[in-house]
């Protein structure tokens, strides 16, 4: 089932739910959306053949969310709050397991160091630095749009542009978007008491160690699947690792 609500600020945000059972807030990255991370190559049909409900929307400015103009409609930490009025409209609570893929992840860490506190959590495509550094990584994907068409072919820049013109209409609000990426302190990650599973590609290292950021958190599992970055979220491995993760919270 297709709908949206109104966000804090009025921001339009696109979210489908499927399936039942004990629910899963499926948060999807960067240059991406719920169609493209989760449903286009199996995932949440296979979450849902595991027994779950799943809530997938589509960040603001991706995928079918609404795409505001103005800098002051892209606050920091603005991806939690939208998330923060999704779980309040849609009256879910402790019981609903967050979990996201690489800006997805971000945001569910970030989710927690606002104050949520579901009974666990899942951390995919993400490493230590990608946490505690996400302002710098930000800045990386800046410098890409601000020089897009200059990239030379097979470059990092060149592969994250063509991603992010096949699933990006504005290009311009991801600039707003990651200068307002917060990073999480070591700190704050050392006081997040709860089951969190860390899921990785055995080749991915795009955001740091993903077994370096499990041994930050008080309580954290590490489980390696096959890929890279972009390929291990395509894999069925994925979705084995998110509903074992699931079902031992």
């Amino acid at each position: 089932m297709r709908a949206r609500f109104s966000s804090f600020d009025g921001t339009e945000i696109a979210f489908t739910q499927m399936g039942d059972g004990p629910p899963l807030l499926l948060l999807h990255g960067l240059f991406s959306s719920a169609e493209t991370n989760w449903i286009r190559y199996g995932t949440a049909r296979r979450l849902v053949e595991s027994g779950f409900r799943l809530i997938l929307p589509d960040f603001r400015g991706h995928g079918e969310s609404g795409c505001p103009q103005a800098a002051e409609n892209w606050p920091a930490d603005v991806l939690a709050q939208d998330m923060e009025a999704l779980i309040a409209h849609l009256g879910l609570g402790p019981e609903c397991i967050p979990c996201g893929y690489s800006l997805g992840a971000r945001t569910v860490v970030r989710l927690l160091a606002r104050g949520l506190r579901p009974r666990a959590a899942i951390v995919c495509g993400m490493g230590l630095q990608g946490i505690i550094g996400g302002a710098a990584r930000g800045e990386w994907f800046i410098r890409m749009i601000e020089g897009r068409g200059s990239w030379p072919r097979g470059s990092g820049e060149y592969v994250a542009e063509a991603f992010m013109t096949a699933n990006v209409g504005n290009p311009e609000a991801m600039i707003h978007l990651l200068r307002g990426q917060q990073s999480t302190a070591t700190e704050m990650l050392a006081t997040l008491n709860l089951p969190i599973a860390i899921v990785c590609g055995a080749d991915d290292q795009d955001n740091g160690s993903a077994a370096e950021l499990a041994a930050a958190l008080p309580d954290a599992r590490y489980r390696e699947i096959p890929g890279t970055h972009m390929s291990a979220v395509t894999r069925p491995e994925l979705a084995a690792a998110i509903t074992e993760s699931a079902t031992m919270a």
